[in-house]
């Protein structure tokens, strides 16, 4: 039999703390049968909690510490003072080998960076991505970055593209992922400088993912490819304004349906399909943002999730750490370096060539 999958949990991140992430920890447990959990935050108020879910509890060993960071702390102060909370320890399991993965819902900045300072970079990886499972038309799409590097350069967004599929694959169970690069049109000659290089490479080089070329902001909520890459800036202004437009037009739909006797009759028959569109687009379906490109898996909760949601961000987790994923990523690095140092190496060669017949010439 298998060694259980170990998740480390920041149980005292978020907007709620224990009082949802100990109950979320009960609905993976229900599903997840060879899992188990190192919870780290405040003993009391954990115990308090895993007396309500004996699930839980059967599963779960806690790691007692009474510091937590605040969702409010920045980056810098969280790093100065972040020893000994509940969130350092919970990615620092991971480094110690005693986790495969950690989840948490806190402060977004203070888990990039103690991620980053404790695990480090994968191999030949510049910079983190976060990645966001996206409905679409066609079922879930990642797209990444969605807000970890406000500027990205050609190599950085090929990585993304790179990590990106991986992810799709582990995940959502794509056999070879569709990738596009987010740009303003389609054509070849669109978009700045940055996205141009990457697209031209991606063209020309052979992964383990299907390169569709660029795509625009329409095609996301489509599901034209699996995976959409973008920078942070434009990725996070997207989502942002995703979630908003699916705010405003739940209100629009509620005020509609509530508007009189007739509409709330049409509602009360409809209540069915309702129900199932209310499924197919709540955030907690697909909750769980991995930190892609560390030396081990983190993956961020939204900071609001109720149980239901965290026990989704915990089973990206462990689908995560039961996949192949890291491996696919260093083969498709090798790959892309393999063609670099080729196209540098054809090149390098056709200018001694070229050189050699002028010289020939002036003779």
């Amino acid at each position: 039999m298998p060694n259980p999958v170990v998740i480390s949990i920041d149980a005292m991140g978020g907007d709620h703390g224990p009082s949802v992430i100990v109950p979320a920890v009960a609905l993976a447990a229900k599903s997840l049968p060879d899992v188990r959990f190192l919870l780290h935050g405040d003993e009391a108020q954990l115990n308090a909690q895993l007396a309500k879910c004996p699930d839980a509890r059967t599963v779960s060993e806690v790691r007692h510490t009474d510091k937590a960071i605040s969702m409010e702390e920045k980056p810098a102060q969280a790093m100065r003072r972040g020893k000994g909370t509940s969130l350092w320890n919970a990615v620092e399991a991971i480094r110690a080998g005693e986790a495969a993965a950690c989840v948490s819902a806190g402060n977004t900045g203070a888990l990039m960076a103690i991620s980053k300072l404790i695990l480090r970079m994968g191999a030949n990886l510049e910079r983190p991505a976060i990645v966001a499972s996206w409905p679409t038309m066609q079922g879930v799409s990642a797209v990444l970055d969605v807000g970890a590097n406000v500027e990205s350069d050609a190599k950085q967004l090929i990585e993304f593209a790179i990590m990106g599929a991986a992810f799709h694959h582990a995940v959502h169970g794509s056999e070879r992922p569709t990738v596009g690069l987010l740009n303003v049109g389609s054509e070849d000659q669109k978009g700045h400088e940055e996205v141009r290089e990457a697209h031209a490479i991606l063209k020309e080089t052979r992964l383990d993912f299907d390169y569709r070329g660029f795509v625009e902001g329409t095609d996301i909520a489509k599901g034209t490819v699996d995976v959409v890459v973008t920078d942070g800036f434009t990725g996070n202004v997207a989502l942002k304004t995703a979630e908003g437009l699916a705010r405003f037009f739940g209100a629009e739909i509620k005020a509609t349906l509530t508007s009189g006797p007739l509409a709330m009759l049409g509602a009360l028959i409809a209540s069915g399909a309702l129900k199932k569109m209310r499924r197919r687009l709540d955030p907690g379906r697909v909750n769980g943002g991995p930190l892609l490109g560390l030396n081990g898996i983190v993956v961020k909760s939204h900071g609001g999730a109720d149980a239901l949601g965290y026990a989704s961000a915990i089973r990206v987790a462990v689908d995560l750490a039961r996949s192949d994923f890291s491996a696919e990523i260093e083969r498709n690095l090798k790959r892309l370096t393999e063609t670099s140092l080729k196209a540098g190496a054809e090149e390098e060669k056709a200018g001694g060539v070229s050189g050699a017949e002028g010289q020939g010439a002036s003779e």
